[in-house]
C-alpha cells in the first residue's frame, strides 16, 4: 500500500470527525467540509499551518514521538488510532519492518497442540482468526456456531468474505451495520501493522471490486482494537444467542487470535447453547 496515501487519507478522515464544538473551538463562518480546518489543527497541536498539512500530505518520515502526540491529541485519537498513527509513522520510516510478523502459516495448518487447546473447551465456541479474517481453527462448539461461514467448500472460510459477499449474514447478524463496520475496522487495522501483506491486499481488492458496502467503509479509514464485548447472533437451529466474548493474542503466532464467546449463566442463551451442542453432535449437523 501507497505509506502517503495512506497517511493523508487517515489524518483527513480523522480530521472531519471532530467539529470545532467537540475541539473547543469557535465555529466562525461557512464550511466547506465537515470537521475542523487544517489551520485549527495546527493551533491545537501547536505547530504552524504549513509543517501540518506537509505531514497531513504524508511526509511522516522522520517525525518525533513528541510531534505525533500532539497530533493525536489535536484529533482526539483513540488508543487503536493512535496506535495506527504510529505504526504509520514507522512505516514511513523503514522501521515498521521489524515489527512485522513472521511469515504467516497456510490456513489449516495451525500447530496440533493449538487446535488441541481449542477442543479441551467444551461448553464454549472458541475460534482462532488471523488478520485478515480468515476462521483458521475452531473447536467443536465454534464449528457449529459458524456453520454457515463453512459453507462454501471452495475455499477457506472467511468473515470479511461471509459478512459483505453472502446473504446469510445478514440473517446470522441481527446488527449487521455494526459487525460490519467492526469487520472493516479490523481489517484496516491488521493493514497498517503489516501494509506488506499482499493476501490482505488482495481480499480488500476483492471485497471493494464487489461489495459497495465494503468499499465505502474501507474509505472511512477506522480502526479498533479487538478485545472484548458482547455480540448478538441470530443461528438458523438454536435461534437467538448473546455472547460475551474475550480476544486474546497468541504470543507463538503474532498473526493470530483466539476469541472464546460465553454466555450469562441462567440466561436463555447459555440453553441455547447446549441445544447447539447436542445438535453439533447429531448426524444430522454434517449435513446442513
Amino acid at each position: 500500500m501507497n505509506n502517503r496515501a495512506e497517511v493523508r487519507e487517515f489524518l483527513t478522515s480523522r480530521r472531519a470527525k471532530i467539529s470545532p464544538e467537540r475541539a473547543g473551538i469557535p465555529s466562525a463562518g461557512q464550511r466547506r467540509v465537515p470537521g475542523l480546518r487544517r489551520s485549527e489543527v495546527a493551533a491545537l497541536a501547536g505547530m504552524s499551518v504549513e509543517y501540518y498539512a506537509k505531514l497531513e500530505r504524508g511526509a511522516l518520515a522522520g517525525v518525533s514521538a513528541g510531534v505525533l502526540d500532539a497530533i493525536a491529541r489535536a484529533l482526539q485519537l483513540d488508543d487503536a488510532e493512535r496506535a495506527h498513527l504510529l505504526r504509520l509513522a514507522r512505516e514511513a520510516d523503514g522501521t515498521n519492518a521489524i515489527l512485522r510478523p513472521r511469515r504467516r502459516q497456510k490456513h489449516g495448518t495451525v500447530r496440533p497442540s493449538l487446535q488441541w487447546s481449542l477442543d479441551t473447551i467444551t461448553t464454549a465456541p472458541a475460534i482462532v482468526v488471523n488478520g485478515r479474517a480468515d476462521l483458521v481453527a475452531a473447536n467443536h462448539l465454534g464449528r457449529a456456531m459458524y456453520c454457515d461461514v463453512y459453507s462454501d467448500p471452495a475455499r477457506p472460510p472467511n468473515f470479511a468474505r461471509f459478512t459483505f459477499l453472502d446473504s446469510a449474514a445478514h440473517r446470522f447478524y441481527p446488527d449487521w451495520d455494526l459487525v460490519a463496520d467492526m469487520t472493516v475496522a479490523n481489517l484496516r487495522t491488521s493493514a497498517g501493522k503489516d501494509p506488506h501483506d499482499k493476501d490482505l491486499q488482495d481480499l480488500v481488492g476483492e471485497l471493494s471490486t464487489r461489495s459497495d458496502d465494503f468499499r465505502r467503509r474501507w474509505g472511512a479509514h477506522n480502526v479498533r482494537i479487538h478485545g472484548t464485548g458482547v455480540k448478538q447472533f441470530r443461528h438458523h437451529i438454536v435461534g437467538d444467542l448473546t455472547l460475551a466474548y474475550e480476544s486474546m493474542d497468541l504470543r507463538a503466532e503474532p498473526d493470530l487470535t483466539m476469541t472464546i464467546y460465553a454466555a450469562e449463566p441462567g440466561s436463555p442463551t447459555e440453553d441455547a447453547l447446549r441445544l447447539l451442542a447436542s445438535w453439533a453432535a447429531s448426524p444430522r449437523a454434517n449435513r446442513t
